[in-house]
């Protein structure tokens, strides 16, 4: 169990991306899930690390991306019903037993992510 969960919510794929790589560097914690709404407009990043880690790298993430985050927050010592949430998103992208060639590089989008598909 994580002693804390991080939050960032912000604006596009790529300051979402941007914001986890400062907050990974800032700190020592890892990413948990992720989820992508609105067509990828919206994404929220879960980081998991020490309290004063997590403290520390959505702070460093939420003032030196390169977009303003919606919305941050940090849980420290998460209910098991958070944690329990938090684990179920992440199985939607880490439950794969092994990447096929045809696999993105984050994943695939969760599964209520619905996306019209193209006839071929």
């Amino acid at each position: 169990m994580a002693n804390a969960y991080g939050f960032i919510e912000i604006t596009g794929v790529v300051a979402a991306i941007d914001a986890l790589d400062i907050m990974c560097k800032a700190a020592d914690v890892t990413l948990s899930t992720w989820e992508r709404k609105l067509g990828g407009r919206l994404v929220t990043l879960v980081i998991e690390g020490d309290v004063s880690a997590v403290k520390q790298a959505v702070e460093a993430g939420s003032t030196l991306a390169i977009k303003k985050p919606v919305a941050k927050g940090v849980i420290p010592n998460p209910h098991p019903e958070i944690v329990r949430i938090v684990e179920l998103s992440a199985s939607r992208f880490k439950g794969k037993a092994e990447l096929s060639s045809e696999s993105k590089m984050l994943g695939e989008d969760p599964p209520d992510f619905n996306m019209r598909k193209e006839n071929k």
